[in-house]
């Protein structure tokens, strides 16, 4: 097995091999463009690309390091965590979070315990996790009469009193579309509190990938005022929701149910087979969660929830890794005594 930095001219195999769209060349292309230093590397066998993955790395403030992320890459095994390895060294790395791309139905017969034990066996530990560790994933192969039958009854209540009052979806796959959703997202996260992406990340994320083709924009309309708006990424087959923000007003007439079911025919008009919905809770969430209504509106169309293997930490320097690791839980103690979240 070679493995090598990958070259500009090589984006098309690289994209070809890489199974998600945090790993694809133009997401990295876009984290470059936001100021993040990125690297990528393939693994070849007899000339040909056999996997490929790309780290970001990320100053820590303070202490004169770096913390790499790979979010959602392949299978770890030993090469590729010796490359990774390699590559936090060059970066003067404190460890490397991985985030693997490794999933399966919740309540099946688990492997992920064999994926842990070989991580933690190769210097990896549990780590803080950036990318939630379940997500509800829809079969898309199904018919579309197939699929609305299996929305639960309130649901699809909700869909046919969206469609009945007049709410329509449209693209909006442009830099006005994009302008949209940060006008409506800013409105989102004021009245969750919850944390967001400045708008220049937005438009940056606009700039880099609306030509690719990856990014998708979408409009929920109604009375002639935007009141829902989503970004979709569309790679390999796979349609996934991202992102999404909603005005208050209008919320009676249930513009996010339409949405949803309306990404569902999407994707099948498409031609993709799975629509991951990119992030829940897990099986038996806590219904005071801050995220609870939003798991609640995701189930209730019918996905299998799925669980990932988790995030660890590969570790390069283990003794300023556990002091870091003691301050970092210190301070998430102090914001969740702040924001009151639960603990």
């Amino acid at each position: 097995m070679i493995v090598r930095a990958l070259r500009p001219e090589e984006k098309g195999i690289y994209n070809s091999v890489v199974e998600h769209p945090l790993q694809t060349w133009e997401w990295g292309d876009f984290r470059t463009e936001t100021g993040i230093d990125v690297e990528r590397i393939g693994f070849f066998q007899q000339n040909k690309l056999q996997h490929a993955l790309q780290v970001t790395f990320h100053p820590l403030p303070v202490i004169g390091k770096t913390a790499g992320y790979l979010p959602r890459g392949y299978m770890p095994d030993e090469e590729q965590l010796a490359a990774i390895k390699q590559l936090g060294k060059q970066h003067n790395a404190l460890f490397i979070k991985l985030e693997p791309n490794v999933a399966q139905p919740v309540g099946t017969p688990s492997a992920h315990n064999q994926v842990a034990q070989f991580l933690q066996e190769n210097d990896a530990r549990a780590g803080r996790a950036l990318f939630t560790k379940y997500t509800f994933q829809l079969d898309l192969n199904k018919s579309e009469d197939e699929l609305f039958e299996q929305l639960d009854s309130k649901t699809r209540y909700n869909v046919r009193l969206a469609s009945k009052k007049g709410v329509q979806i449209f693209e909006n796959s442009t830099k006005e579309g994009m302008e949209q959703y940060i006008d409506v997202l800013q409105e989102t996260t004021k009245r969750q509190g919850f944390y967001a992406h400045t708008p220049e990340y937005f438009r940056k994320m606009w700039q880099v990938l609306g030509e690719s083709g990856m990014i998708k924009i979408f409009n929920a309309v109604y009375e002639g005022k935007v009141l829902t708006v989503w970004i979709m990424f569309v790679l390999n087959g796979i349609l996934y929701y991202p992102y999404g923000s909603s005005r208050t007003e209008g919320r009676e007439v249930m513009p996010n149910n339409l949405m949803m079911w309306e990404m569902i025919r999407y994707g099948k008009q498409l031609g993709c087979h799975t629509f991951d919905m990119w992030g829940s809770l897990g099986p038996e969430p806590n219904p005071k969660d801050p995220w609870f209504g939003f798991h609640k509106f995701k189930k209730g169309y019918g996905g299998i929830l799925m669980e990932f293997v988790g995030t660890y930490d590969l570790v390069i320097d283990p003794p300023l890794y556990q002091l870091f690791r003691l301050a970092e839980e210190a301070r998430w103690f102090y914001l969740r005594l702040r924001t009151k979240l639960p603990f």
